[in-house]
């Protein structure tokens, strides 16, 4: 497998992981499938951070996208020499790929911080707070404290959930765009990870 394909591949697990991210982010905004709760700011902060629709998702398209299509790149563009455009479209794929760590490192965080947070609940006195703030994340290991939050019902197990699908989308975001950090920087400097240079007649 050449590096170029390599790469396609990581562009579609990226846009895959992406939509992921989107989906998860977008549901944090409707507890249960209501509205009232972000229209009242009844959500948790790290909701309003748009880690998943940015950072783990708009934002990883460009590279996505990027190195989806480097397999089609013209192999005779770049400095008037044989395979040149290969190299230069491999290497130019690694700032793509640093773009991408950024996106899902910030997403990493700020899924991180909301998963160690807590949500943002009603006890039994109405009172709307971050009931699981001080445990610094060990409510994620007793649930049956979980019932400390009256409002909305389940918010525990929705937040839980989709900030753990927003960790660990963005996360393998993260590695994936490392791995093509290392393949782009390979298949620049030496070409095609195996060498294939009698395919292309330029």
């Amino acid at each position: 497998m050449s590096c170029e394909k390599c790469a396609k591949y990581i562009g579609y697990c990226l846009v895959s992981a992406a939509v992921f991210c989107i989906v998860a982010n977008a549901l944090l905004y409707f507890p249960n499938g209501e509205t009232k709760y972000a229209t009242e700011d009844h959500l948790s902060r790290f909701v309003y951070y748009f880690a998943g629709v940015a950072g783990g998702g708009l934002l990883m398209l460009l590279p996505a996208f990027v190195f989806i299509g480097l397999e089609e790149e013209d192999c005779c563009g770049c400095c008037g020499f044989q395979n040149y455009g290969k190299r230069c479209s491999m290497l130019s794929s690694v700032l793509a790929a640093l773009i991408g760590i950024i996106g899902s490192g910030y997403c990493v965080i700020v899924a991180s911080l909301g998963l160690a947070e807590g949500p943002k609940c009603s006890d039994d006195n109405g009172v709307w707070n971050y009931t699981f703030a001080s445990t610094e994340g060990q409510y994620l290991l007793d649930s049956s404290t979980w019932s400390k939050c009256y409002e909305p019902k389940h918010i525990v197990e929705w937040h839980v959930t989709l900030f753990s699908i927003l960790l660990a989308s963005s996360a393998i975001e993260f590695i994936l765009c490392l791995i093509q950090v290392i393949n782009g920087v390979l298949g620049g400097t030496c070409g095609y990870c195996f060498s294939r240079q009698q395919q292309y007649n330029c």
